[in-house]
């Protein structure tokens, strides 16, 4: 596989930051091809009051949420949780989730994805020039085994005051 091997040093400013559509945007430090698709490290940098994606579940990949700044609030299998500087949250596959920045002030996490593969997901919004109808969305997901029920997302950003 492409897998990179060496010494190497991502400082602060690299990694390539692809602002989004809407409040989040994707900061790519190590793709599955650096590391024969076993894991995949980013950054999502979160405005304030934003919704990182619909309620989903994934059907391939563990994920966790390392929150560098900011409160993160998350919904993991119908329970809501919050994380502060610190913290981790667990998202483990096929459990339905999402998070959201939970204060008025941006917020950035350090995701990661094992095995690597969702990041694609992230990296084909960066083409979109207008946010995608729910069933675009949904096909899009489904690409990557991810199913999406906005039936559940509308009243969690009603709830919270979220932007998405």
């Amino acid at each position: 596989m492409g897998e990179k091997t060496g010494v190497r040093v991502l400082a602060a400013a690299d990694g390539r930051l692809v602002p989004s559509l809407g409040h989040v945007a994707n900061r790519f430090m190590i793709d599955g091809a650096d590391t024969g698709d076993r894991v995949a490290v980013l950054q999502h940098h979160f405005r304030p009051r934003a919704l990182a994606a619909p309620m989903h579940r994934h059907h391939d990949e563990d994920e966790y949420t390392f929150v560098l700044s900011g409160r993160i609030g998350a919904i993991l299998d119908g329970e809501e949780a919050f994380g502060e500087p610190g913290d981790l949250i667990f998202k483990p596959r096929r459990q339905w989730h999402t998070f959201w920045n939970a204060s008025d002030e941006p917020a950035v996490v350090l995701e990661i994805i094992s095995p690597a593969g969702l990041e694609d997901l992230f990296k084909s919004f960066e083409h979109l020039t207008e946010p995608p109808a729910p069933e675009v969305m949904a096909g899009m997901a489904g690409k990557y085994h991810c199913d999406l029920d906005f039936g559940s997302t509308f009243p969690l950003v009603q709830r919270h005051g979220l932007v998405f």
